[in-house]
């Protein structure tokens, strides 16, 4: 960028806003991947007015805009690997109002994901929605990455729970698309296009979410196995039986270790793998569903099946699951986490897969996620500076994502294709899909200004 560019956004938008120091822009360099890119200059927003004035000026000179919320991706979406400006969406973090009749939250980009749930448990609901990194996570991102989580088997994702949208496009309009409403199918689904694409195509400012009431019981469980393939062989026996529950996470020995080191809550190091799960609704249907869910992992030869007894124990199961990913980042210098996702009918294939290539490779994988609905993320421990030991990681990275492709999955489940995973998209997508969607790009964003270097090569 000029010199001349960055004191016109100072005049436009607030000397105080536009941030040129080294040491910010080094900081703002990264997100949760290992990567760094740095920004020219850092804007900080707090309208979509604001928004508008900063994308009509760098359309016009082409200057690459990145936004950025709380930096917890793991494809590397806000990282400016042109450079640019980098549009900073915290303070844009109102939750605006909560509709207990609707059944709606509405909420500027910057809200965090918990606040949001907690808004609207002051009325008896929640936001179903609930990835890895709710407590620090904006929903605009969210709705950028299309989030997942560990309720998503029974309740979805973000995509099933946002209503409309207030954009700011490219060139600088602000538009609103979606409706409030139950129904509606007027036009071309703006929403679902844009939840998903990874900033790309517009900067979300403001989302009208979906919310339900708050399930009346529930009961969360363990079930400790052997082996991998008889954990993953119950998550699919368990759905085949009839039950969509809540949660149905999926943590093996590798995890489960590191978790005890981490946390020393009491898991059983010694077993292959371990499921927690939860059901939830009225109380007949949760103690009916516990039942069934007990006796198929008896079936599969489960060591040891538990129910917790109270909230404490519940939350401390809980607490373990969310941990895994900070438990194996302190076992080696680098940890790859990846986000592979498969037919529930597949989820045994994949896990064998994976710790035949973790065999093949002489590496350690910690492998967890939300099986229930075939995604899993398998966590590669390294460290980087070894340069063979890199090779290493890039051609299993390589492998686990063609295993994926032919057992019928997908590249991501929930993390997005971003910078990290854009030499992969073609293993996935026809060269005609990749067309069109490069042209859907340029329809939005014809200078390729906005979060450029994403999904795409080129």
């Amino acid at each position: 960028m000029k010199e001349e560019h960055i004191e016109y956004l100072k005049e436009a938008i607030g000397q105080e806003r536009v941030i040129t120091d080294l040491e910010d822009k080094i900081c703002l360099g990264y997100d949760s991947t290992r990567l760094e890119y740095m920004p020219d200059v850092i804007i900080r927003v707090e309208n979509s007015c604001q928004i508008s004035q900063v994308l009509k000026f760098a359309n016009e000179y082409k200057i690459p805009v990145t936004p950025r919320g709380a930096a917890t991706g793991l494809s590397g979406g806000c990282l400016p690997v042109h450079g640019g400006i980098s549009l900073i969406m915290l303070e844009m973090n109102k939750i605006l109002n909560v509709n207990e009749v609707d059944l709606l939250v509405e909420a500027e980009a910057g809200a965090i994901t918990i606040d949001i749930d907690k808004a609207a448990n002051k009325y008896g609901l929640f936001y179903p929605p609930d990835p890895g990194s709710l407590k620090t996570s904006t929903i605009g991102g969210n709705i950028a990455e299309n989030a997942g989580g560990l309720r998503g088997l029974k309740y979805g994702v973000t995509k099933d729970y946002v209503n409309s949208l207030e954009l700011v496009l490219p060139t600088g309009e602000i538009i609103n698309t979606g409706a409030i409403t139950v129904k509606s199918v007027s036009g071309y689904n703006l929403v679902d296009l844009v939840v998903g694409s990874e900033g790309t195509l517009a900067i979300v400012t403001k989302a009208t979410l979906g919310l339900l009431p708050v399930p009346k019981a529930r009961a969360s469980m363990l079930a400790n196995f052997t082996d991998m393939s008889l954990a993953a062989g119950s998550v699919r026996d368990i759905v085949a039986a009839g039950v969509i529950t809540a949660t149905l996470e999926f943590l093996d020995n590798v995890t489960i270790n590191a978790i005890e080191d981490y946390l020393n809550v009491g898991l059983d190091r010694t077993i292959g793998a371990m499921l927690l799960i939860e059901v939830d609704g009225y109380q007949g249907a949760v103690d009916a569903e516990a039942e069934i869910v007990k006796n198929v992992c008896k079936k599969n030869n489960c060591t040891d099946f538990h129910l917790a007894k109270s909230d404490e124990e519940r939350d401390r199961l809980w607490s373990a699951r969310r941990a895994a990913l900070s438990s194996l980042a302190r076992v080696r210098p680098s940890t790859i986490l990846e986000d592979a996702t498969v037919p529930r009918s597949r989820i045994v294939e994949l896990v064998e897969a994976i710790n035949h290539i973790a065999v093949k490779y002489g590496l350690n994988i910690g492998t967890f996620g939300h099986a229930g609905d075939g995604n899993l993320h398998p966590t590669i421990l390294t460290d980087l500076r070894n340069k063979e030991e890199g090779k290493k990681v890039e051609k299993a990275i390589e492998d686990i994502f063609v295993k994926t492709i032919e057992l019928g999955g997908t590249l991501s489940g929930e993390h997005g294709i971003g910078l990290t995973k854009a030499k992969f998209l073609k293993l996935e997508v026809s060269e005609d899909a990749y067309k069109l969607m490069k042209n859907i790009k340029k329809t939005f964003d014809p200078n390729n200004i906005l979060n450029p270097g994403k999904l795409f090569l080129s």
